[in-house]
């Protein structure tokens, strides 16, 4: 389970971007975090995963404080973040063992998970290859296969479709749904609101730094006494 409890973030004095958020994205579950560009979701999970510092309030992971205790934290969760940088000098394969490394997973365990996720994704005969010469949808798969390795409880997903081609984007969605299908928690942004509405079992919507509606999309639809879909809604809760 992750908590976020009163946590703030100004970069200017006095000009708070992320404002007295309170979250619980509970284990088991696909949560959702959607918002206008703007809107704080990339620095929440900067804090969230220790990148930045958190200004006011505190972060749990699985009751552990993010900044109390970061390197303990840290390893109760994979990150991939809105931008696939890599080591890009590395091969594929060595940017895994890498990781592999960092991570203390054994190699026969190692190869098993590479092997099929890499095969899962599509590139597993890519693996010797330079990052460098990776286009940026490969660039993103080997950094989920990378934040995949170690088999964290806590997903922590910052757009992690954007540049995915349609096979790896449905690959990644179901390895979504069987992750919190086993009891762990799946916390991720999104601007495509059909695949928050389709997979998503809550979702938070943040606005200028602050949460508008945290609940399931029928919660969502009782609110405004609505059908709508979720992108309809979306919107009147941005303008509102």
């Amino acid at each position: 389970m992750i908590e976020l409890k009163n946590v703030s973030k100004a970069y200017v004095k006095n000009k708070k971007v992320v404002e007295n958020i309170n979250l619980k994205i509970e284990d088991g579950i696909i949560f959702g975090f959607i918002g206008p560009n703007g809107a704080g979701k990339t620095t929440t999970m900067e804090m969230l995963t220790g990148i930045l510092d958190i200004d006011e309030g505190e972060i749990l992971i699985d009751g552990i404080n993010i900044e109390k205790e970061p390197i303990k934290a840290k390893k109760e969760f994979g990150f991939v973040p809105d931008s696939p940088d890599a080591f890009e000098k590395l091969t594929g394969i060595e940017y895994l063992n890498f990781i592999g490394d960092v991570y203390g997973v054994d190699q026969k365990t190692r190869y098993e998970r590479i092997s099929k996720l890499a095969n899962d994704f599509g590139i597993y005969n890519s693996l010797k290859d330079r990052i460098q010469g990776y286009s940026h949808g490969m660039k993103q798969k080997i950094v989920i296969i990378g934040v995949l390795l170690h088999n964290p409880k806590n997903w922590i997903l910052d757009e992690p479709m954007t540049g995915l081609d349609p096979k790896a984007s449905f690959q990644l969605k179901e390895l979504m749904r069987e992750h919190s299908d086993k009891g762990n928690t799946v916390f991720f942004s999104t601007h495509v609101l059909e695949v928050a509405e389709k997979i998503c079992d809550k979702i938070a919507v943040i606005d200028k730094g602050k949460i508008k509606f945290v609940g399931t999309c029928e919660e969502l639809r009782e609110k405004w006494k609505s059908n709508s879909s979720l992108e309809e809604l979306f919107l009147k809760i941005i303008e509102e």
